[in-house]
């Protein structure tokens, strides 16, 4: 085996256990800088391990794609009747409406049972 080949299966042969060391150590500087400035926000890391799953694993692909396209998605409350239950934490307290009547009877009660 000439000197060549042998570094590159030496090369290879440390790819994978030289990916993890090198996440490890982009993890835990990402944790000590997030403690430092309270960054938030998603990790390098966690892209990394997500794209390296992605690449064995075709579902978790499809997980990814379907997560990138519900965060372009907009999110709006329902039109229509303001809902039944409310909150407000500012000032502490909690609003129930109740039910519509329902149609049947005056009380709100059907007449099948």
């Amino acid at each position: 085996m000439s000197g060549r080949s042998h570094t590159m299966m030496t090369l290879f042969e440390w790819s994978i256990p030289g990916g993890v060391i090198l996440l490890v150590l982009v993890a835990v500087f990402e944790l000590w800088r997030e403690k430092r400035r309270k960054r938030t926000g998603k990790r390098l890391s966690a892209t990394y391990v997500d794209e390296v799953t992605a690449t064995f694993y075709g579902t978790k692909r499809m997980e990814l794609n379907h997560r990138d396209s519900v965060e372009m998605l907009r999110e709006v409350d329902a039109d229509g009747a303001p809902p039944r239950f409310g909150v407000d934490l500012d000032r502490g307290t909690v609003v129930v409406r109740p039910d519509a009547p329902r149609s049947g009877t005056a009380d709100g009660h059907s007449a099948l049972r």
